[in-house]
């Protein structure tokens, strides 16, 4: 029971932290990155939401139309907030699924403990797809032998490292989830009421005995 629970807090515990870096991913403007090498001082960066360029001061400014984002832009905008809300409902089942709340039914914790790794899985993959899938494209962009050597190529950003490490850590977690909540025990069911109306109608018989069952073939 004890290792259950410790595998079932470290799963919470890296699932959360898994969570918390796929918010930060979904909203900060390091997607992608370009530097400039006529000057070197100027840095743009690309985000979901907006994009930014740094000088002297950070100046950022969100996209003017969302029907002119490219298709990837606008499909991990879609699968990134699914993934921080599934990562939100799967911490909440599993957290009342654990051995740390006794709020819940001794017998509903391990399809909680279930459903919330699950989840925790699901929320992984959907921010591991978004990042890959853009991560893929700079890469082709960037080796594009069509496009002139003389124009800048935008390159991995920050963000691309912290969504592949929430990926990560939500798998694991949940993975973790999944394993504790499968070793948990469910307390069966007590017989005690059962054991006790036995009791009481066997008292019932012998203080009340019934009278000899009457014969009718019988002839005096």
């Amino acid at each position: 029971v004890f290792l259950s629970t410790t595998v079932q807090l470290s799963g919470l515990l890296v699932s959360l932290f898994g969570w918390v870096l796929s918010c930060v991913t979904t909203y900060v403007p390091l997607w992608k990155s370009l530097n400039l090498e006529l000057n070197d001082l100027e840095i743009w960066n690309m985000g979901l939401w907006q994009t930014c360029v740094s000088q002297v001061v950070l100046q950022c400014e969100n996209y003017a139309s969302l029907l002119a984002l490219p298709l990837e832009i606008t499909v991990s905008r879609v699968l990134m907030v699914t993934s921080n809300g599934l990562g939100f409902l799967a911490f909440s089942l599993a957290l009342l699924g654990s051995d740390c709340l006794k709020t819940s039914d001794p017998r509903q914790r391990r399809p909680l403990g279930i459903t919330g790794g699950l989840l925790f899985c699901l929320s992984g993959l959907t921010t591991l797809v978004p990042v890959s899938w853009v991560a893929y494209n700079t890469v082709q962009d960037f080796w594009d032998q069509t496009v002139p050597d003389v124009v800048p190529r935008w390159e991995f950003g920050e963000a691309l490292f912290l969504g592949w490490f929430a990926a990560f850590f939500l798998l694991l977690g949940g993975c973790l989830v999944i394993g504790a909540a499968c070793f948990l025990k469910t307390p069966k069911a007590s017989q005690r009421p059962e054991i006790c109306h036995k009791a009481e109608v066997d008292t019932l018989a012998i203080q009340h005995p019934q009278p000899p069952p009457k014969n009718a073939d019988l002839v005096i």
